[in-house]
């Protein structure tokens, strides 16, 4: 894309700015509770602050730097999961708990700065267009995983039980201490209502988390004060607590101690974070009839998660819902990510006190409504009557990535899809292997073949032949004994791998160790290149050239 008078930099048009303005305006009123929302479940009680720092931060730098025009950035399902975890996996070594005054807070954002280093290196080594490549039942499974290790990690903040950590540890602490606090609970069934049932024309002017935050948190003053739980022997209804004065601040990364843990976790963040923003850089692209740079992206959202760690902030990445609703308004430009950024600092600026008496069960309530649209319903109900190999994947993700780790059932995931997509490849590859029907070729390879008889056995390969296939060709070793000349005709082969390569060298050798010939036609290109390196001869042009010699070798030996 050039850069014209209108274009400051890539993805820039001057001419958008209402739209942007609108876009971003409304990307940050749907961001407000979401980023309350993610700050509480990643860090626990006094957390909601440092998810609304994080998507001032990513929103403002990623929109500035990244490589989708039109995306907004911000605290998301998987990004908060995985501070969560690193939050449980330092309270087990130890970690003083407090997020003031304590360890925990510098730690996790050297964990939140490792990962966007991390991101700025996959970007910068051109990895973007690799993280994308993930198969969809993979990319399903995990998704559907994270939803519903937010939908239980939530069961007990919606409960007023104390608990915190993963899911294990959350559902033990609520179930071992199972005392519903009735003003929570109300608090949070409200709030479940408001998000489930609000109209959509509604929800399109008021977003129905903003509704629950506007409605339901003066409701709960009045319901549920002090005096009154008191005089009902309630419990006290929690809420977020004390906001830090001053806005954002800056925040000294502790790298010092337990250096593996934070390590990983930087690994951690940044691979979900380049997965989760490149997912919805195609989302931005497919609605906005754009084009992402995937790499740009990686860096822009790499530098944007480190400096929102320095300044005490949750990680980000592109955030799908919020995405949609800003191109929906408008938003085309960087200006709309960036705008929605500097309406969130206003709101923190100006109603920082105002926050402080959300409850944390209403939070809970809205994050229980993003777990179950995060979810991926509909492929689940449908995965097994498609494949139930893909279903395997699927499900096999999805349980790991809930009880045992997140990038472990990626991994996992992608490790064994891969395979049964070599395998379908694979026998695919070997469906084309035979010996060649003499009607489909032209006349006079018809009559070359006939007059050498059951003397040559013309045999086909076809497709990419890679390494998945060298079994196949193999076990075709044993029909070179029953022949005097072996055509291997690769005419129909674009690629060939290593192996097969392999294979097909074990198929002359086997071949001269019996005293029987070997011809290789259709050789052309970069296939013949990598079959001279391996130093096979009776290489011919074409399959009429093979059929000549073989014809020429059999009238000289009689």
């Amino acid at each position: 894309m050039g850069i014209g008078r209108q274009q400051l930099i890539y993805g820039w048009d001057l001419r958008q700015w209402r739209g942007d303005l609108l876009g971003g305006l409304t990307a940050a009123v749907v961001a407000l509770p979401l980023a309350l929302a993610f700050g509480n479940a990643a860090l626990g009680p006094g957390g909601a602050i440092y998810g609304l720092y994080g998507a001032i931060v990513t929103g403002f730098l990623a929109a500035l730097f990244g490589g989708t025009p039109a995306q907004v950035s911000g605290p998301t399902g998987p990004m908060s999961v995985t501070v969560a975890g690193v939050v449980s996996s330092l309270l087990a070594v130890g970690v003083a708990g407090k997020l003031t005054g304590g360890e925990l807070l510098p730690l996790v954002m050297a964990a939140v700065v490792l990962g966007g280093l991390f991101q700025i290196l996959f970007g910068l080594l051109k990895l973007g267009r690799y993280i994308t490549m993930v198969p969809y039942s993979v990319v399903s499974g995990f998704m559907s995983g994270i939803g519903i290790i937010i939908l239980l990690i939530q069961i007990g903040p919606l409960l007023g039980v104390p608990s915190s950590g993963g899911v294990i540890s959350s559902l033990t602490m609520v179930i071992q201490d199972f005392q519903p606090n009735p003003a929570a609970l109300s608090v949070g069934l409200m709030t479940l209502a408001v998000v489930f049932v609000t109209p959509k024309r509604i929800s399109r002017v008021l977003p129905a988390p903003l509704l629950a935050l506007i409605f339901i948190t003066p409701l709960s003053f009045l319901l549920f004060n002090d005096q009154r739980l008191e005089s009902l022997g309630w419990e006290t209804l929690p809420r977020i607590g004390n906001i830090p004065e001053g806005g954002l601040q800056f925040v000294i990364p502790n790298w010092g101690m337990h250096l593996p843990v934070l390590i990983r976790a930087g690994v951690v963040l940044a691979l979900l974070g380049s997965i989760d923003s490149l997912l919805t850089s195609l989302v931005a692209d497919n609605i906005g009839q754009s084009r992402h740079r995937s790499n740009r992206e990686l860096v822009g959202q790499g530098l944007a998660n480190a400096i929102a760690g320095l300044m005490g902030g949750l990680p980000g990445a592109g955030a799908t819902m919020r995405t949609v609703i800003n191109i929906k308004s408008g938003g085309k430009t960087p200006l709309a990510g960036m705008t929605h950024s500097v309406v969130l600092l206003v709101l923190l600026l100006g109603a920082g006190p105002l926050a402080e008496g959300i409850p944390t069960a209403l939070l809970s309530g809205i994050l229980i409504k993003v777990g179950l649209d995060i979810i991926d319903w509909g492929f689940l109900r449908r995965a097994h009557r498609l494949s139930i190999k893909t279903a395997l994947v699927m499900w096999g993700v999805l349980l790991l990535t809930v009880f045992w780790d997140l990038i472990g059932a990626v991994l996992i995931g992608m490790f064994v899809a891969n395979l049964l997509t070599i395998e379908s490849l694979t026998t695919h590859q070997l469906a084309g292997m035979g010996n060649t029907d003499r009607k489909a070729l032209p006349a006079d390879e018809q009559n070359l073949l006939d007059q050498c008889g059951d003397a040559v056995m013309l045999f086909a390969l076809q497709g990419p032949l890679s390494f998945g296939a060298a079994k196949g060709i193999s076990e075709r070793m044993t029909l070179v004994r029953q022949y005097q000349v072996l055509i291997l005709d690769i005419t129909d082969v674009p690629h060939l791998g290593v192996t097969a390569t392999l294979a097909i060298e074990r198929i002359v050798e086997e071949a001269h160790s019996h005293k029987r010939r070997v011809l290789v036609a259709g050789a052309q290109g970069k296939v013949r290149e990598r079959l001279e390196q391996f130093a096979i001869g009776g290489l011919c042009s074409s399959r009429q050239e093979a059929l000549s010699i073989a014809h020429g070798w059999l009238n000289a030996s009689d």
